[in-house]
């Protein structure tokens, strides 16, 4: 009698930080494109020229879904023992949900910039730094995450 078994390894998080990270993204842009928006129409409406700038701050959010990738790649490559899947599972819930955050805060700073900029107070350098601060929680996360991950 042949007995077949099957060892599934490499499952890591289950997409988990990926997911997570993605909503907050959606979230942050969605909170930074309605405030262009608005300042748009407080520009056109004041004579101004809408200024195009503005879709910095919109897009700014998504870069915590390559962040929320890498790190699931990471956790699915270090291809941790079966019994720990519940762990990596937190593991990617956590630090998805940081990103997560990261990702709304950074669409509501760029909303407030939006609103800056449509009011006069056209500082888009200074703007966009504060949007980076904002990120680089993202990216502690995802660093330190990765590399508190055990070796094979």
């Amino acid at each position: 009698m042949i007995q077949l078994t099957t060892t599934v390894t490499g499952l890591g998080d289950m997409g988990m930080s990926l997911g997570i990270t993605s909503i907050g993204s959606a979230i942050g842009t969605g909170i930074a494109g309605m405030a262009a928006i608005g300042a748009w129409k407080k520009m056109i409406l004041s004579g101004q020229k809408a200024a195009t700038a503005l879709l910095i701050f919109v897009g700014a959010p998504l870069s915590q879904v390559i962040y929320g990738m890498i790190l699931k790649n990471a956790i699915a490559d270090a291809n941790l023992a079966p019994n720990s899947y519940l762990w990596q599972i937190l593991i990617g819930l956590v630090a998805g949900t940081a990103m997560a955050g990261s990702a709304i805060f950074q669409g509501k700073t760029g909303a407030r910039a939006c609103d800056a900029i449509a009011s006069g107070a056209n500082d888009a350098a200074k703007y966009i730094m504060i949007i980076g601060i904002v990120e680089t929680v993202a990216l502690f996360v995802m660093i330190f995450t990765m590399t508190g991950l055990p070796a094979e």
